[in-house]
């Protein structure tokens, strides 16, 4: 499989599992990231022994001229792109009660997990669609990382719930847009993961899955997502737009 893919956050944590299980399967990958490039030359080096083409496209997923540079950059050493993953995201600075939630709070996690997303998105699909109409042949895709986040309410930290939400109505949107044109868009919905973002509380989840949280017993890990993904971008999922796929094991399914 040769298909360029552009991957926000894709230097670390899901997104960097995602870049390896991508990379494993023949993609070139362009991959974004806020830090500099000499900060991920570990990360790049590693991608880049598959023998495929690895550019770092840097920028912040919710400044408009970023994104329009990471796209620019992208198509500049692959021509077209074929399928974008949306997993760029933060957790808030600060878990505090939904009642005592600061604004600025809010806006942040919003412009960088929905609002940016959105409009990487529509400008994406834009050309996924110039490039299929050129070419009757062409396979494209768009996966979102969401969260289960987007179901499960966690009052200390309600704005990253409200953003993953936001996501699982932004993938029904584009799989209706984009239908017609045979272009799928899913939801990929990780449990709790060990990355960097979850270090904090890494401890207390593994107490609670200890005590049940989930049906697997075990943490998820950024492999089980890159599985996931590389499933979609090798088109073995090919009839199911706008669906959502659980990485969570077993986590949210209600028992008794």
């Amino acid at each position: 499989m040769s298909k360029n893919v552009l991957i926000t956050g894709g230097s670390r944590g899901i997104g960097y599992g995602i870049a390896k299980a991508l990379a494993e399967a023949g993609c070139n990958l362009a991959i974004n990231g806020v830090r500099p490039e000499e900060s991920v030359l570990d990360e790049l080096k590693e991608l880049r022994k598959f023998g495929k083409q690895v550019v770092y496209c840097r920028g912040d997923v919710s400044s408009e001229s970023d994104r329009n540079l990471m796209v620019k950059e992208a198509l500049h050493h692959f021509g077209e792109l074929h399928v974008l993953v949306n997993n760029a995201g933060v957790a808030p600075n600060e878990r505090v009660d939904l009642l005592e939630m600061k604004p600025v709070s809010y806006d942040r996690v919003m412009d960088i997990n929905l609002r940016g997303p959105f409009f990487l998105t529509q400008k994406i699909a834009n050309l996924m669609i110039a490039s299929k109409q050129k070419d009757a042949a062409f396979e494209g895709c768009i996966v979102n990382i969401s969260s289960v986040s987007a179901s499960t309410a966690s009052i200390m930290r309600g704005e990253y719930c409200i953003s993953k939400a936001g996501m699982g109505m932004m993938t029904k949107l584009f799989a209706v847009r984009l239908g017609a044109y045979d272009l799928p868009v899913f939801e990929v919905r990780p449990g709790i993961i060990e990355t960097d973002m979850t270090a904090a509380v890494l401890e207390k989840y593994q107490k609670d899955v200890e005590e049940g949280l989930t049906l697997q017993p075990r943490l998820g890990k950024p492999e089980d997502v890159g599985r996931a993904v590389r499933a979609l971008v090798e088109n073995k999922i090919p009839y199911a737009t706008g669906q959502v796929i659980l990485i969570d094991g077993g986590m949210s399914i209600p028992t008794l």
